[in-house]
């Protein structure tokens, strides 16, 4: 590849896109595939948000008394595209719809960052952006923070390289950001204050505006441990650099993570040491490399977990979430590099392994959806339906709500947990017949330690009833019975 390209000026995004156009609908088709390559997409909470999409039509057609709609306004842009394009086109292409949108979000707002962080289209590093995309954040199905993050990346990219009206469209998506989760919005007023301050501050004062930013970080670890309930990561923080992204379904992408890290350390040391001398390479990484350490910083130091006062549930997976942010961070410091053919070769072959992993754990989870369609189908319409569905050891993933997109249309998620969580719209009156309005409840019903009531009845069971885990068993339950008692999960 040629280098010279490296040191071009800036380009601006919209000179991109329209350069570029075809390799850009190229490569969006082919990220979307792993959104097409099964019947469902295999991403937990997705299921839930599917499902209280169905809720909320039910709702506005009066056939569901007892539930109601709450206005939000955080938390909830990725719901309202949902419940639009399944309005438009059915629940089933809505939600492949409204994730394909979410993913491109994600993916192009990820790689406008790393070229404004670069000063160029950072093409050669579409694999890595690829394999962040699909991480632990998607799988686990946290599409409004996910909608967030993503918007949050393209109004950071126009406001870093943005010049004069161009910064008003970074404005323009705050508000955005704010309406799908309010955590993108406190990443995006962070970063866009260190990163106009960086540009405005001489070359020695970098540092000392690093220390201000990384104190001000654990003023606010001192706040919120002294303010409220609060528990830090099991983990040692350096165990969440951004490639645990990619540790998934198992433990066999743990080396898909270590190759991803062998070949960022590498790649940066081979063309450091290449431009040693070169002092405008080393200024190009301060920006990108110090935005990855103060993301580090708030990783160690924030808490993986804040209780606010009930009925709110608590605000949870802290540290996992933000190390969404770090994987963009750490792929903008890579986009400094001066790109080389190996680059691409290496990395696309390891979202190779990680894709085809991938594929083959997401089919098992879509084969278990589709046995409990099929136990559901055969229950009268409308009937109570909890489950307990836990994952293989060593996953990451949690899979227990292909119970709730399961039963769109057939019964009722009876421990869905939105809306006793007070975090969503769908909410539930007491002594209403579709769900548990108890969040605590609804979290005991999905762990099995649920003990039936006689309001509940009729009421049944999905459970795993074979060593395996994949193979799933449908019973009614009795009063006094824990909801699991039959469950089979010798993995855990």
């Amino acid at each position: 590849m040629d280098d010279t390209r490296c040191e071009q000026p800036d380009a601006s995004l919209w000179l991109v896109v329209r350069d570029s156009w075809p390799k850009i609908l190229a490569i969006s088709a082919l990220i979307l595939t792993p959104c097409f390559w099964h019947h469902e997409i295999v991403a937990d909470d997705l299921g839930s948000h599917l499902y209280n999409a169905w809720l909320v039509q039910l709702i506005r057609h009066g056939e569901a008394p007892g539930l109601w709609i709450a206005p939000l306004d955080t938390n909830v842009l990725f719901d309202l595209l949902l419940s639009e394009m399944g309005s438009l086109f059915g629940l089933h292409a809505g939600e492949k719809i409204a994730v394909s949108i979410a993913v491109l979000i994600f993916f192009w707002g990820i790689f406008a960052l790393v070229a404004a962080a670069a000063r160029r289209p950072p093409w050669f590093l579409t694999p890595v952006i690829a394999l962040v995309t699909y991480g632990w954040t998607f799988h686990l199905g946290f599409f409004n923070y996910y909608l967030s993050l993503g918007l949050s990346f393209f109004s950071l990219a126009i406001l870093w390289r943005g010049a004069g009206w161009e910064r008003w469209g970074a404005v323009a998506i705050v508000p955005l950001v704010f309406l799908a989760h309010p955590l993108g919005l406190v990443w995006l007023l962070s970063a866009g204050v260190f990163v106009l301050v960086h540009e405005k501050t001489k070359r020695r004062g970098h540092i000392l505006l690093f220390v201000l930013a990384a104190v001000a970080i654990g003023l606010l670890h001192f706040f919120l441990f002294h303010h409220y309930q609060v528990s830090a990561a099991a983990k040692p923080f350096y165990s969440f650099n951004g490639a645990d992204q990619l540790v998934l379904f198992g433990e066999r992408y743990r080396f898909v993570a270590r190759a991803l890290g062998i070949f960022t350390v590498l790649a940066l040391a081979v063309d450091i040491v290449g431009r040693r001398h070169d002092r405008r390479a080393w200024r190009n990484y301060a920006l990108p490399l110090q935005l990855y350490l103060l993301t580090e910083v708030a990783v160690a130091l924030l808490p993986e977990a804040v209780a606010f006062p009930p009925p709110i549930a608590a605000a949870a997976l802290l540290t996992e979430r933000l190390t969404s942010v770090s994987a963009a961070v750490g792929c903008c410091v890579l986009g400094v590099m001066r790109p080389s053919k190996w680059h691409l070769a290496v990395s696309a072959s390891i979202a190779a392994v990680f894709f085809s992993f991938l594929y083959q754990d997401t089919w098992v989870v879509d084969k278990m959806e589709s046995q409990i369609v099929r136990l559901v189908s055969a229950l009268p319409p409308d009937q109570r339906v909890m489950a307990t569905i836990l994952p293989p050891r060593g996953s990451r993933v949690w899979i227990q709500h292909i119970i709730d997109r399961a039963c769109i249309g057939r019964c009722f998620s009876y421990g869905n947990y939105e809306p006793g969580s007070a975090l969503f719209r769908v909410r539930a009156s007491p002594g209403n017949p579709y769900v548990l309005g108890d969040y605590d409840l609804a979290v005991d019903t999905e762990q099995g330690g649920y003990i039936v009531q006689a309001r509940d009845l009729p009421v049944y069971q999905i459970y795993q009833c074979s060593a395996s885990g994949t193979d799933l068993c449908l019973r009614s339950l009795e009063v006094g019975e824990e909801n699991d008692r039959l469950g089979e999960h010798p993995s855990r």
